[in-house]
């Protein structure tokens, strides 16, 4: 619906919403979804609960294992180094679970950048070797951070 029936017929729109979610579409902005409190608390304590299960689920399983069942998902894993792929099997549950209880799935979603990002290096062998190596020279001293 549109903002604009939003503002005319609020009681309608609250009708709705008891029914399932509405999408609230504004000329100004991206739109908004509204929800009624109780499916959206039910919704989180549903998500708390899948990212425990998926966590001891992965704990349990080797871990050559655990990180096959997320290679369908993040085909890039195949690349990691077999001693990466469970750190991050490791890291992409805890992440999984944090942004479940916080209800901020970005920490998710970083943990996953990263990580990709970790494979394509270690796509490129050149790459990967040119970062793996020790730096020869010192670069001098580091300034202080400043404010600002």
């Amino acid at each position: 619906m549109q903002w604009s029936e939003l503002q005319r017929d609020p009681k309608s729109v609250a009708a709705l919403a008891d029914s399932g979610d509405v999408r609230v579409r504004r000329r100004d902005g991206a739109a908004l979804l509204l929800t009624r409190e109780d499916r959206a608390s039910s919704a989180a304590e549903g998500a708390v609960s899948a990212a425990r299960a998926l966590r001891n689920v992965l704990a349990h399983l080797p871990a050559d294992i655990a990180a096959k069942a997320l290679l369908d998902e993040f085909p890039w894993v195949d690349v990691l180094p077999e001693e990466e792929r469970a750190q991050f099997v490791s890291d992409f549950a805890r992440a999984f679970q944090a942004s479940a209880e916080l209800g901020q799935w970005s920490v998710l979603e970083q943990t996953v950048r990263e990580w990709r990002s970790t494979a394509a290096i270690h796509a490129d062998p050149k790459l990967a070797r040119r970062l793996s190596e020790p730096l020869g020279d010192d670069l001098g001293p580091v300034a202080p951070p400043v404010d600002g």
